[in-house]
């Protein structure tokens, strides 16, 4: 299987994902034009896991993952993983 194009279920609903898959930025308000490829990923699997939802964001609205395997958290999935692990230290670049 290749990454350009494949579909995943998230939220019980079938989509389209990989980096030739032209979308929109999911924050609400946003209207940055990206590609539902791993690079925009909210968390490290297709369709959602443990760290994230699935979702798919711009730069801007996507942080540094909490662990190593997950590359971004949306705002609200960072904000929970926070609330949950709080002792946890804080990655340095």
């Amino acid at each position: 299987m290749g990454y350009a194009r494949y579909e995943i279920y998230r939220n019980g609903e079938k989509i389209d994902a990989g980096y030739d898959v032209e979308a929109m930025c999911e924050e609400p308000g946003c209207e940055e034009a990206i590609d539902r490829g791993l690079a925009h990923l909210c968390g490290s699997t297709p369709g959602g896991d443990e760290y994230g939802c699935g979702g798919y964001y711009c730069g801007q609205h996507l942080y540094v993952g909490p662990v190593a395997g997950v590359e971004g958290l949306c705002k609200r999935c960072d904000q929970h993983w926070e609330a949950e692990h709080p002792d946890r230290e804080e990655a340095t670049v």
